[in-house]
């Protein structure tokens, strides 16, 4: 179990004023030997949408202003599971604390933006395009990802997927979006009537008869690359069933459905999943143990499947939220919306189970929120540089 004078002695920071930039890849920087090929590298994002409580679920057993400040919502010190002597897991994290303690697994505290916003839609949308607080974009920082990573000819539907009915902000790019399903045969039927339907009636209009031809060409390839990568995952999707159960849940089948497509050799460098729930304003104790224990046993499952692969030094899964909760527990037994929390990394290279940087500091806030000293944009950029591989 790890000690804070560990922590010191391992955290590799540069830090100024509240600027810090992550280090946490320092093993995977390009060197003299050469840079691994961008297809084997793999980013799956999971979002917790709703503003998840950073305080309850890593827990700070040790500091008695988190206890004065929450007498009703506090995780009592015996129930806590102990990552070193400062901080704990929820309870209903264990099979994370498992992944933590096999050296997998780094936690990355007081991960925010100045001036941040507590509606749930405008800080989403900050936290998807990576925009500042007052500016306003309408491209995702994954959907830029996708325009500048290769040439038009090289790009494919498939190169980024979100398991879901829509797709997300962040997967939105000026010429290229991500793809989202949630089964590949599903898909495959849809677009496929879809695609017989334009065809039949002639080409497909961009909007009437006075729509620029090239526009119309260009729907008309679009759709034509849609199909062919719904025919590809949908044949794809076939040549690897995973072992592994999964919990019969949204969240188990959409990492399932990742695990599948992963294992499969899939050519996709992004899968994006979401989980919702996470607002918390009312009785949060038994719901956000729910939520917790329903995203852990998930991503347990998932991380299993990937290991017992040898997939997982390949695959780097992030886990965020909008923002955290408010330091004080409100009158109604849960949290009110606030601003820094805590962000995840999972993967096979990580430098063993640690605690990146310091943990939050609940005597200096900012009228009564936590204060930010990792902008998350610096994490999107060390994700997209050194694992990646992008220009971030």
């Amino acid at each position: 179990m790890g000690t804070r004078r560990d922590f010191l002695k391992n955290s590799a920071l540069v830090t100024a004023g509240t600027t810090l930039i992550p280090n946490f890849l320092k093993a995977f920087e390009r060197n003299r030997f050469g840079a691994a090929p961008v297809t084997n590298k793999i980013l799956v994002v999971v979002q917790l949408s709703g503003g998840n409580d950073g305080l309850n679920t890593v827990v700070p057993y040790r500091n008695d202003i988190y206890y004065r400040e929450r007498p009703g919502l506090a995780i009592p010190r015996a129930k806590v599971l102990p990552l070193n002597d400062e901080i704990g897991f929820n309870p209903a994290l264990a099979p994370l604390r498992e992944i933590f303690d096999e050296g997998l697994m780094t936690i990355l505290h007081n991960v925010g933006y100045p001036n941040p916003d507590r509606s749930h839609f405008r800080s989403m949308d900050i936290w998807h395009t990576g925009s500042d607080s007052g500016h306003y974009r309408n491209t995702g920082w994954l959907g830029r990802y996708l325009d500048a990573n290769c040439p038009v000819d090289c790009r494919k539907p498939h190169d980024a997927i979100e398991v879901d009915d829509t797709l997300s902000l962040a997967m939105k790019g000026e010429k290229t979006k991500g793809l989202a399903l949630l089964n590949p045969e599903k898909l495959r039927r849809q677009i496929r009537s879809g695609y017989l339907a334009q065809v039949s009636a002639g080409r497909p209009s961009a909007g009437g008869p006075s729509e620029a031809p090239e526009n119309v060409d260009y729907l008309y390839q679009t759709l034509a690359e849609t199909l062919s990568s719904a025919d590809y995952l949908y044949d794809q999707s076939k040549v690897y069933q995973t072992k592994t159960t999964y919990p019969a849940n949204e969240l188990g089948n959409r990492l399932r459905t990742v695990a599948e497509l992963i294992l499969s050799g899939v050519n996709t460098n992004v899968y994006y999943v979401s989980m919702a729930g996470f607002d918390t304003h009312v009785n949060q104790l038994p719901q956000q143990a729910h939520l917790l224990g329903v995203y852990a046993a998930a991503m347990g499952a998932f991380t299993r499947d990937l290991k017992e692969n040898r997939r997982l030094d390949d695959v780097m899964i992030m886990t965020f939220s909008e923002f955290g909760r408010r330091v004080k527990q409100n009158a109604s037994n849960g949290t009110d919306h606030g601003t820094a929390n805590n962000l995840f990394l999972i993967n096979g290279r990580l430098k063993g189970g640690r605690v990146f940087n310091e943990v939050p500091n609940l005597a200096d806030l900012d009228e009564g929120d936590l204060k930010y000293t990792v902008d998350f944009r610096r994490v999107y950029a060390t994700l997209l540089r050194r694992w990646l591989q992008a220009d971030d």
